[in-house]
């Protein structure tokens, strides 16, 4: 719990740094980017928790992997390695996707069905869901079979689940009392 709460501090630090020199866009890029390398490359995220590689050298090897990315995004890695968080660099980079959509105030909305859903069907739940928040929804679909029928809507902490296999257990619980 510690490290995600680090984690989302170092990223909102970044991300007020970035709109202050306006370069937003290239230090989102490049945490974007830093969070795939990062997920594809299990043995970079293993020397970055080795405390036996010294801060020196994981600095060289980030900046020959990263040697694109922008000055502030740089220095902010280079900062991380020095202060020993360097652990924390992929959670920082998931941290500053989530902190960077709210602060675009884009709400990220997952709806799982248990099959495709016709476009139309997918435009009315949007724009229902779009009618409950501010700010712009960006729709993540997953298909769940298990689901039966129906479709569940996850938006943050908010759950709406309209799904046949949510109503047969309501059923089945109803009935065993």
């Amino acid at each position: 719990m510690k490290s995600s709460k680090s984690a989302s501090r170092y990223a909102q630090a970044l991300l007020d740094l970035a709109i202050e020199q306006n370069k937003v866009d290239a230090v989102a890029a490049d945490m974007k980017y830093m969070a795939t390398v990062c997920a594809e490359n299990p043995d970079l995220e293993n020397m970055l928790q080795s405390p036996v590689v010294k801060a020196d050298k994981k600095i060289a090897v980030l900046n020959a992997i990263f040697d694109q990315f922008d000055q502030l995004t740089n220095l902010f890695v280079e900062l991380i390695v020095k202060n020993g968080r360097e652990a924390y660099l992929s959670q920082i980079a998931a941290s500053f996707d989530v902190i960077l959509k709210e602060y675009q105030g884009i709400v990220p909305v997952t709806l799982i069905s248990a099959h495709k859903l016709d476009e139309q069907v997918k435009k009315e739940i949007v724009s229902k869901v779009q009618a409950s928040i501010t700010g712009t929804v960006e729709l993540t679909e997953k298909i769940d079979a298990d689901l039966i029928g129906g479709f569940v809507v996850r938006m943050g902490d908010t759950q709406i689940d309209a799904s046949v296999a949510s109503q047969i257990n309501k059923l089945k619980q109803r009935l065993t009392r």
